[in-house]
């Protein structure tokens, strides 16, 4: 996936109210449960049909790194849907969301401003609209690039011109670069 629809997927997982399985057995447990049979899951993690009976058994304990990997990924994909409905609701509608970020940002302005890109941590509560278009772009299979756009689009209109009061011949802000990048509800 893409760095900030990860991003976003992390800040819904932390309103789970209860852990995800962690060991392979109660993963797949988990997996043939949601999907309705040991054929889905080996289709899903593109593994035989006999090995997820195995795990499924805890006659196997212990999966290789690349399928860990995929059973963790499929699980938490998965995992209590409800809430994670809930938590974007809120925070598309009420709540907004925080964003911490640590990139290169710079913008377009007239002509005797300095517009030099350079490195800025932020953090900064964007408004509900920003976290609904966020979460409707990732929905519809948006790319990163997509979402990085978006974002910038928060980041101007909240940081760079504080809803308006400031900075209005602000034409674009450019958001690249990013060493590091957090999402809160």
């Amino acid at each position: 996936m893409s760095l900030i629809g990860d991003g976003l997927d992390k800040a819904v997982q932390k309103a789970f109210t209860r852990p995800a399985p962690k060991n392979a057995g109660p993963q797949m447990r988990y997996l043939v449960k949601k999907l309705g049979g040991t054929k889905a899951v080996a289709q899903l993690l593109r593994v035989s049909r006999r090995t997820v009976e195995r795990y499924v058994k805890d006659q196997i304990k212990k999966p290789r790194p690349d399928l860990a990997a995929r059973l963790e990924r499929e699980v938490k994909a998965r995992w209590q849907p409800q809430i994670r409905a809930k938590a974007r609701q809120k925070a598309a509608t009420t709540g907004g969301i925080v964003i911490d970020t640590r990139a290169r940002m710079g913008y377009t302005a007239p002509i005797g401003s300095t517009d030099q890109d350079r490195i800025r941590h932020l953090t900064v509560a964007l408004p509900p609209q920003y976290a609904a278009r966020l979460f409707d772009a990732q929905d519809t299979g948006a790319s990163d690039q997509q979402l990085q756009q978006i974002a910038a689009e928060a980041l101007k209109d909240v940081y760079f011109q504080d809803g308006g009061r400031r900075a209005g011949s602000l034409e674009e802000v450019r958001f690249t670069d990013i060493e590091h990048l957090e999402f809160d509800l």
